[in-house]
């Protein structure tokens, strides 16, 4: 597709839903060897979806589920009953050929019900209700084992892995020791060792910074890790990267420390009022930050000099992928309300940054110019799909979904939460997180976050 072309998106299996963008859709999957290895996918998705006679996921026809795991159910470790509200994830090959290891986070603030159980030697805050639990599961997607990867964290929302084989775990809170019953302070990054010889240490990487975090992205050749604040209230948040002093990484790399800086685009203090897709600036800039650990004053807010940075709302997904055979990082903006601070309004924008250029591009961006809604309220949570295409988690009102995006461009429903539809007063209760793909491309993880279950999904993915 050009740079300017403009479409709306519908499907059969979403009646009344579209979502209005604009910008190459192919800037998605750049760079990704497991988006290229598979045919592009139908047009049409899968066909409409079917509902659960057990009330729990519809699908289309075709395809199954499995239930791995739901909250208040015992782990096998013994450890404790499985925690609520799961979020971010990630499905890495497990210690034997075939298994996987799905690390998932659990945003749970200090008044959750179901807390992750704080487990000797890996609990950084007594107090602190949220943290990462691991499954390990067979080729056939059987729960072998089911364990706590760190305990006493709080609001536990996204991370990333790292090249090494770890999960970064991300804390979206600031909440200092003394708040909300805290013994620690709490807005960090947390490393989780998954394979032998990775001991989970539960102390911080305070070098990285203490703010909202949402997700992280490593630059694999050069060591830089890229992060996104969720910051809730105007000024809204900033995006970083870390220099770390171990370049090279490995396992506890992180710990020996870095430099924490901010990006500043010239001229543009908020990201929400670029609209045009391929719009690019260069000469993007990278601010030290005056104090990560914000003693003081929220980063954001800190003292940056002549210019400042540039800010933008719901800075949330991250990976890293390729521009053109050179390396780029890929950041959402779920949406931007110009009722809330914004300097304008969309319902999504996805951006890319060329290190090697300093160049920054808005890649795709998500209405409103055309008067079209979002299914729910905006994308959220979004992965690779095996035929091509992305898939997205809907984190919004009502009925809540996963859907397909294809790489030509249509959107059809995968899935649909049949548990619950959310309500006026909890909306979020019913959203997706975390849909990730195991390592063979052969079955799709997704977490329902209320109640919380983690699902396993199998069928002609490459159709």
């Amino acid at each position: 597709m050009s740079a300017t072309r403009r479409r709306i998106l519908g499907s059969a299996a979403a009646v009344g839903a579209g979502i209005a963008f604009a910008g190459s859709l192919s800037e998605l999957f750049a760079g990704k060897d497991a988006a290229h290895a598979a045919p592009a996918g139908g047009r049409d998705g899968y066909g409409p979806l079917v509902p659960d006679p057990d009330g729990l996921l519809d699908l289309p026809k075709g395809f199954r589920y499995r239930v791995l795991s739901r909250e208040g159910e015992p782990m096998l470790s013994g450890q404790g009953p499985v925690p609520g509200n799961h979020d971010g994830m990630t499905a890495l090959p497990g210690p034997r050929p075939g298994h996987v290891q799905l690390v998932r986070n659990h945003e749970n603030r200090h008044n959750a019900p179901r807390r992750v159980p704080a487990v000797r030697g890996l609990t950084y805050d007594p107090q602190g209700m949220g943290g990462c639990t691991v499954l390990e599961l067979s080729g056939s997607d059987r729960v072998l084992d089911e364990r706590v990867g760190i305990a006493g964290t709080a609001v536990n929302c996204a991370g990333g892995p790292t090249p090494w084989g770890t999960w970064l775990t991300c804390e979206e809170t600031e909440d200092k020791a003394g708040t909300n019953g805290y013994t620690r302070d709490h807005g960090f990054i947390f490393e989780v060792g998954l394979r032998p010889g990775h001991r989970t240490v539960p102390e911080p990487l305070t070098a990285m910074g203490r703010f909202q975090h949402e997700a992280i992205a490593v630059d694999p050749r050069e060591g830089v890790v890229y992060e996104t604040e969720d910051a809730f209230d105007h000024p809204f948040g900033l995006f970083y990267r870390f220099l770390p002093h171990r370049p090279r990484g490995g396992f506890d790399s992180l710990r020996a420390g870095g430099r924490l800086e901010a990006m500043r685009v010239p001229g543009v203090p908020d990201l929400s009022a670029v609209t045009e897709p391929g719009a690019h600036f260069d000469g993007v800039e990278w601010l030290p930050v005056p104090d990560p650990l914000a003693k003081r004053t929220p980063i954001r807010l800190q003292d940056f000099g002549r210019g400042g940075v540039t800010h933008a709302q719901k800075l949330e997904g991250c990976y890293w992928g390729s521009h053109r055979g050179e390396g780029a990082v890929y950041f959402v903006s779920s949406y931007a309300r110009s009722s809330e601070g914004s300097a304008a309004d969309h319902f999504g924008q996805v951006w890319r940054y060329e290190p090697g250029r300093r160049r920054l591009t808005l890649a795709v961006i998500f209405g409103p110019d055309t008067g079209v809604d979002t299914p729910g309220e905006s994308p959220d949570n979004i992965c690779l799909a095996p035929g091509g295409g992305l898939m997205v988690c809907e984190d919004g009102g009502g009925a809540q979904h996963v859907y397909g995006l294809t790489r030509h461009g249509e959107i059809y429903a995968l899935a649909r939460n049949a548990q619950n539809t959310g309500t006026a007063r909890e909306p979020e209760y019913g959203e997706f997180a975390g849909v990730t793909f195991s390592p063979d491309r052969r079955t799709m993880y997704v977490n329902c976050y209320e109640p919380g279950t983690t699902f396993a999904v199998t069928g002609p993915w490459r159709h």
